[in-house]
Formats: structure tokens, C-alpha cells, sequence
């Protein structure tokens, strides 16, 4: 495996790791109902790392029908048992999308991990779900210190930082920005100082259903 695989597989790694070990600590005080629930949370997390394990190429897809609405509750769930400040709100009769759950689910990882890097401790970060136009809007929201006007241009290019106070690798969003792509979608975000920002996969909505 080449040098910039590990670097991506290295970074990808972490979201499932931490929402497998966030799960095994909540398992013992849990009841019935919310014991079945961290199963299918773990199930989750350990196809996302069994995925980035067999294939990096975050291009690489498989595409069926899938609801939207699940994946984005799924990852607002697994970042709030590692101890994040994330909620979901995911609107009612969303239309599915030719996805590819493991990589809608790195996608969602990457921006909650963001949202979480950029936010004040404990500002509430909002996952949204919701239709628009025969396309479907995953958003992260958050409510940390913004984006300049002119970073905003080149927050998704491979190894691009805009501040230097935090720790990370510059992978993150360009990560999500390929996965986009591969989903014939697109990633755009909307910000200004001071102001938060919100990072949105807008990805178009299929006909079939699961």
C-alpha cells in the first residue's frame, strides 16, 4: 500500500474506532432497546472499518438505493456516544439516493469531525437531512469561527489548512468532496467569520426504493 493510502486509511480510521469504542462503554448500562440500537451502531462501525481496510479509494463506490435520512441519524448517534454535541433532524418522506452507505457514512464522519475541530466545547452541531428539487441535502452545521471569504475557495483541496491552531492533516474535506463526486453530487459549504458554517453533500434523489 502506498504512502498516501496509509495517510488516508490512518485518518479514516478514527471516526469508526471511536464510535466502536464509545459503544463498548455504553454497552453494560444499557437496557434491552438501547442495547439492540448499539448493536446495529457497532454493525455499522465495523463495515465502515472493514470497507477502508479492503479499499481506500475513497472513489470507489457501490451504488444501490438507500435511505438517506438513517445514515445521517446513524452518524449524529455514533458522534454523540463518543461524546460530541451532535443532533440529528432529519425530515420526514425523504426520497432515497443511489448511495453507498459506508461512504456517505465517511463522508458525514469527515464533516461532524470538522464541525467538532472548528467548535467551541459544547456548541450544539446540527445534522440535517431534508429534500429539495429532486435532490437530497445531507448538512453539517456548526457554530464555530467561520470561514473567510477567501478560504472558502480552497477549504476542499487535498492538504489545504486554514489556521494552524489545531491539529490535522488538511484530508478531511477533500475526502468528502471526492465522495461527492463518485455520487454524481457535490459538496458546498456556507460561512463567514464569526458565523459558523455549514458543510452540505447534495447528493440527487432516485426514484427506486430499497
Amino acid at each position: 500500500m502506498s504512502a498516501d493510502r496509509l495517510t488516508v486509511l490512518a485518518h479514516e480510521l478514527r471516526s469508526p474506532v471511536a464510535a466502536l469504542a464509545a459503544i463498548a462503554e455504553a454497552f453494560p448500562g444499557s437496557d434491552a432497546a438501547q442495547r439492540q440500537r448499539l448493536l446495529e451502531l457497532a454493525r455499522a462501525a465495523s463495515r465502515n472499518v472493514q470497507r477502508l481496510v479492503l479499499d481506500a479509494s475513497v472513489a470507489s463506490v457501490r451504488l444501490r438505493p438507500l435511505d438517506p435520512g438513517g445514515v445521517a441519524r446513524d452518524a449524529a448517534e455514533a458522534a454523540a456516544l463518543a461524546g460530541a454535541p451532535v443532533r440529528a433532524d432529519v425530515a420526514a418522506g425523504l426520497p432515497f439516493v443511489n448511495g453507498d452507505p459506508e461512504r456517505l457514512r465517511q463522508a458525514l464522519d469527515n464533516l461532524i469531525g470538522n464541525a467538532v475541530g472548528h467548535s467551541p466545547a459544547g456548541a450544539e452541531i446540527l445534522v440535517t437531512a431534508r429534500a429539495e428539487a429532486g435532490r437530497v441535502l445531507l448538512a453539517v452545521a456548526d457554530r464555530g469561527e467561520g470561514i473567510p471569504e477567501d478560504g472558502l475557495a480552497r477549504v476542499f483541496e487535498p492538504g489545504v489548512r486554514l489556521t494552524g491552531e489545531r491539529p490535522g492533516s488538511g484530508l478531511g474535506l477533500a475526502i468528502v468532496r471526492a465522495i461527492a463526486v463518485a455520487h454524481g453530487g457535490a459538496v458546498k459549504v456556507e460561512s463567514a467569520p464569526g458565523q459558523g458554517a455549514t458543510f452540505t453533500l447534495v447528493l440527487p434523489a432516485c426514484a427506486e426504493q430499497a
